[in-house]
């Protein structure tokens, strides 16, 4: 039972290995694209984490990992900075645009939907 059960946690290990090098390759990209890029780390629950990229150029986006684990190791492969607060610098580096602020303001004050 005890080689069944090593067998199941190497089969587990090696796919949170997959994913995080799939997940750090799609970090690299927007990196590459987008000048470089800093991250940052968020627990969301069961659906997993996620990963918040930010470009040099102020672009930005998400990825979501299964596990915090798995979402740290694609950022140390990845390389980037990772910063514990989504704040301060780092968050004032985002550029929002028309899209964004409709958006929000189709959420938060009935504005257009965008949808």
């Amino acid at each position: 039972m005890a080689e069944i059960q090593q067998v199941e946690d190497s089969k587990q290990a090696a796919r949170a290995e997959r994913k995080a090098a799939r997940l750090a390759k799609e970090i690299g990209a927007f990196a590459q694209a987008h000048g470089g890029a800093e991250g940052q780390i968020a627990y969301i629950g069961h659906e997993g984490t996620r990963i918040v990229l930010v470009g040099e150029d102020g672009g930005w986006g998400d990825l979501v990992a299964p596990t915090y684990a798995v979402a740290r190791s694609a950022v140390e492969k990845a390389g980037i900075t990772v910063h514990e607060e989504f704040a301060g610098e780092f968050a004032a580096k985002v550029k929002t645009g028309p899209y964004e602020w409709t958006r929000m303001a189709g959420i938060q004050v009935g504005g257009p939907s965008n949808g």
